[in-house]
């Protein structure tokens, strides 16, 4: 998975870096075939803003957030994106026509 971060108006750190990219693995531990990842951080004035854009085989996936603090603002912009992903992985299992994982039964 390639991450591409952009600072708008803001320096990307290191640090700030390591934690976008700490922060983003996770999509992955849920959804293997994620080909690209783009992140845009931005401050203005007083908001700091993250928007990310998740390339999939099929789809792209687009989720921003904002906050006060850059790092609270990346971790809602990852729970965001995590949520979109598992959503997307579901949609996909039921059009293949997947089987209840073992223990689950059907209504």
């Amino acid at each position: 998975m390639n991450i591409h971060i952009t600072g708008r108006h803001v320096e990307v750190t290191p640090a700030i870096r390591d934690y976008v990219h700490s922060k983003l693995e996770r999509i992955t531990r849920h959804f293997d075939s994620v080909i690209d990842l783009n992140v845009i951080l931005s401050v203005d004035k007083l908001r700091h803003k993250c928007e990310a854009t998740v390339h999939l085989r099929g789809k792209d996936i687009f989720a921003e957030s904002d906050d006060e603090n850059m790092y609270a603002a990346i971790d809602s912009l990852s729970d965001k994106l995590d949520r979109s992903v598992i959503k997307h992985k579901e949609k996909q299992q039921d059009r293949r026509g997947a089987t209840p994982a073992s223990g689950e039964q059907e209504e």
